[in-house]
């Protein structure tokens, strides 16, 4: 499935608190231990990058399938930006760099929104392929695995979202833990008949 919108366009109007609520959430999540912990993600700054890519995707994606969240997923890329933006600065980059930069986060995430889509399309193991690439260094496919189905489950939660309670900000991800645990056992199994 093609990515529709162009995030880089001017947003429509969307209540602060609430672009505010689901960035917060997004970025919660993709702070969440179990993540680098368990599922060998690396604790590093393009680590935690690519999982807040992860956790943008996956809320864009549900939002882009709601035709009345155009404006709110314009904010909410809107968001993402401004936040790499200011994490620049706080770090030190020129203003004359940080353009240069801020392209090439664009880039990294529509570069990886369109192999997570496409990977999508062609089945579990193809996704769980692009995770391990984009997230863990081309390293532990298990890892990606459980990865994946933790992705495959937060897609349905999100899925299941009353349209009120995702334009409101309501919701949260699901907690990461029983899916890697879960894809543990099942690597674990898959292991044991090959």
């Amino acid at each position: 499935m093609p990515w529709p919108f162009n995030h880089f366009r001017k947003p429509r109007v969307a209540p602060q608190r609430t672009i505010e609520a689901i960035y917060g959430t997004i970025v919660t999540q993709a702070r969440e231990p179990l993540f680098y912990r368990d599922l060998g993600v690396p604790d590093t700054v393009d680590g935690r990058f690519d999982l807040l890519v992860l956790h943008l995707w996956l809320a864009l994606r549900r939002l882009r399938a709601t035709e009345a969240a155009f404006g709110l997923s314009q904010a909410l890329f809107d968001r993402f930006c401004n936040d790499m933006d200011d994490n620049l600065r706080e770090m030190g980059v020129g203003d004359l760099t940080v353009p240069k930069r801020m392209r090439a986060f664009g880039e990294a995430f529509y570069g990886r929104a369109a192999a997570y889509d496409q990977a999508l399309d062609a089945g579990e193991e193809a996704f769980a392929q692009a995770l391990c690439k984009n997230i863990l260094n081309g390293e532990a496919i298990e890892n990606a695995r459980r990865l994946a189905l933790y992705a495959k489950a937060a897609r349905a939660f999100l899925s299941g979202q009353r349209e009120a309670a995702l334009l409101a900000g309501s919701w949260k991800f699901p907690p990461p833990t029983g899916h890697a645990a879960q894809g543990r056992e099942q690597n674990i199994e898959h292991d044991r008949h090959n």
